[in-house]
């Protein structure tokens, strides 16, 4: 069987922690700013790890990683 490819999308997006959870950035913090509170923009910078229930659909797009 041929090796598989990884998701070039999403590697560009994801990447492993040390314990094999998959890491992620959050949504909606790179434009609409002004209406978005100080303490919200802060934590939209911060990296988060995919949710439980979606580690095995993203996990399958990065065979190796």
């Amino acid at each position: 069987m041929p090796k598989m490819k990884t998701h070039r999308g999403a590697k560009k997006r994801f990447s492993r922690t040390g314990s094999g959870k998959i890491k992620r950035n959050r949504a909606f913090g790179s434009h609409l700013l002004e209406k978005k509170g100080k303490r919200r923009k802060r934590r939209l910078r911060q990296s988060t790890t995919v949710d439980k229930a979606d580690q095995k659909r993203i996990g399958k797009l990065l065979p190796y990683q």
